[in-house]
């Protein structure tokens, strides 16, 4: 937690203006028990009714003062914290981003997605309750002992004993607190990324009929979670019950000390009554601070879990060669070079050995069954996962010394789960490239197959699309992202199983139409139909992580047992060939 508050830099001001106009509201607060004083020992002992007016006024100035004084600390306090979390929100969202793919798939969205949210929130309530009370409270508890010390130090020798014990049952629930507030937060990671899946996946479940299963799950998640919160809960809730009755046994004591010293004359009535107040004053403000630390170990364990997810260092080094487009039909345009890559926590490679030259233009199709590697292999190209062993080279040079920003401006990338973002069909296009013309827009959904999809919504590019594509067909949202990955013109344009949805017509016009585009690019399409391979000038054929075949289509059923296998299933023989 220590490291983020360098983050409050650019708010030293209000970090420092904040508990100053506190500890300035708090100073008035001190004076206002000897003003009360004062009314009764001279004003109404003496029936003055102009010097009761007198301190009357006085009581009400120091309230106005004290409350310009809160509201003005109020304001910094908000300042401060709300930048700072927005600069830490900042800060933890870019360093997400420069993660590897490996690295996020270690962590979990759940856990990112509660670092960004609830732990974020908790900071930024901390940071403001610390520059608010943390500064006050201590000073009107010290305050207050000090001013009974004037008073009387007889009685001021009651603050003496009860701050102490106080001190102990407020720090000492604190530290126990403390680790278990982080294991709060990990159950609540739990129950966030149950509920992601079930929210995600909601169609799945009740199509297998699984509501009750995942209501079990879900309910024992939350179980625990509630179960650790109750625990915490109620030993964290024994703080202003044990500092009531430790402050109301003084207060008694005070009261009948204080009863017996007027009886003999050594105290006045008015000096009793602000004694009174000045330990009222203290348990009201160990109560809030009490409150406080709670918040503040909040704040400290969410803190550290920001802090820890900001400590990861991204596992890729970036390179600093600038990528450069290689000449038309240049050989060896894209080199897999014994390439090995193995998933973190896997002890079995998901890719081993591969060798593949690629020449500039040329389509290359990708087959095999399920789990074989293949989107593996396409992910190696824009460098989402490096290799174990071995190297990927394009354009001659190895992707680990690119620049990564500069190579995958250059690469086309549609994944196998078509994802879209709420906004219009321009907002989503414009991810391709910033400063795209409409006229482009329009070039890149014709070669999508996507053109007559957009003019027929109203408003066309204006057309607003849900979250994730949702009002939208399954193969209108591939077709959109095909077209958002050919907006930028790529060199390299990788189709990871993304025409999955599209009938046989469209899927043959949108690979016709990718290679008759003027400076076609490298395509890599990734598929489970060899219908949508067979006319590349270079398929591979993956089993389990290894390359059994390379060649054209007619070369891999004479050759290649696992093409053929994959093609007689999806083909039925006919006599005298296939």
């Amino acid at each position: 937690m220590r490291k983020l508050l360098v983050y409050l830099k650019p708010y030293t001001k209000e970090t420092i203006l904040a508990p100053l106009f506190k500890m300035l509201e708090a100073s008035f607060e001190l004076i206002v028990p000897l003003v009360v004083a004062a009314l009764i020992d001279k004003g109404i002992a003496g029936k003055d009714t102009g010097y009761m007016l007198k301190m009357g006024l006085i009581l009400v100035l120091l309230a106005a003062v004290g409350f310009v004084s809160s509201i003005t600390a109020q304001y910094f306090a908000a300042k401060a914290s709300a930048g700072f979390a927005k600069i830490v929100r900042h800060e933890l969202f870019n360093n997400i981003q420069s993660l590897s793919y490996s690295q996020i798939d270690e962590l979990g969205t759940s856990t990112m997605i509660t670092r960004m949210t609830s732990d974020m929130n908790q900071v930024q309530q901390g940071v403001n309750l610390t520059l608010r009370l943390l500064l006050r409270s201590p000073f009107i508890v010290f305050g207050a002992m000090i001013m009974a010390f004037t008073i009387s130090v007889k009685e001021a020798l009651i603050f003496v004993v009860t701050i102490p014990l106080l001190s102990v049952v407020v720090f000492g629930i604190m530290l126990w607190s403390i680790p278990k507030y982080k294991i709060v937060q990990e159950k609540l990671d739990r129950v966030l990324g149950l509920t992601r899946e079930n929210l995600e996946g909601v169609r799945v479940i009740r199509a297998f009929g699984n509501e009750e299963k995942e209501k079990a799950t879900f309910f024992a998640g939350n179980n625990e979670l509630t179960n650790i919160q109750k625990h915490v809960g109620s030993v964290t809730a024994l703080m202003n019950p044990l500092t009531y009755v430790i402050l109301n046994m003084a207060i008694c004591y005070l009261i009948y000390t204080g009863a017996i010293s007027v009886q003999a004359g050594i105290l006045t009535q008015g000096s009793v009554v602000a004694l009174y107040n000045y330990m009222s004053q203290i348990l009201v403000e160990l109560v809030k601070l009490a409150n406080l630390i709670l918040n503040i170990t909040r704040a400290v364990a969410c803190g550290n879990r920001i802090e820890s997810l900001m400590e990861i260092e991204p596992s890729m080094k970036d390179g600093d060669i600038t990528y450069k487009s290689a000449a038309a039909g240049a050989e060896d345009y894209i080199f897999f070079d014994h390439a090995g890559m193995m998933y973190p926590g896997d002890n079995v490679e998901a890719l081993t050995d591969v060798n593949l030259h690629v020449r500039k233009g040329e389509s290359i199709g990708i087959i095999g069954g399920t789990g074989s590697g293949k989107s593996t292999l396409v992910n190696l190209i824009p460098r989402f996962y490096d290799v174990n062993s071995g190297a990927v080279y394009i354009n001659g040079k190895n992707v680990n010394e690119y620049n990564t920003e500069s190579l995958r401006e250059h690469i086309g990338v549609v994944p196998q789960k078509a994802v879209l973002f709420k906004g219009t069909v321009r907002d989503n296009m414009k991810w391709g490239r910033e400063n795209v013309s409409d006229e482009e827009i329009y070039e890149a959904l014709e070669v999508a197959q996507a053109k007559e999809v957009v003019e027929g919504k109203d408003g066309k590019l204006d057309f607003v699309i849900a979250q994730g594509g949702k009002n939208l067909s399954g193969g209108q949202k591939q077709r959109l992202t095909i077209a958002r990955a050919l907006v930028r013109k790529p060199d390299i344009l990788i189709l990871d199983d993304s025409a999955s949805a599209l009938d046989f017509v469209t899927d043959y016009k949108l690979r016709t139409s990718i290679k008759n585009m003027a400076d076609a690019p490298t395509t890599f399409i990734v598929s489970q139909r060899t219908a949508s391979i067979k006319n590349c000038d270079k398929i591979v054929v993956l089993d389990a992580g290894e390359v059994v075949g390379i060649g054209t289509h007619d070369d891999l059923l004479k050759n290649c047992e696992v093409y053929r296998e994959i093609y007689d299933s999806q083909f039925k023989k006919q006599k005298g060939g296939n």
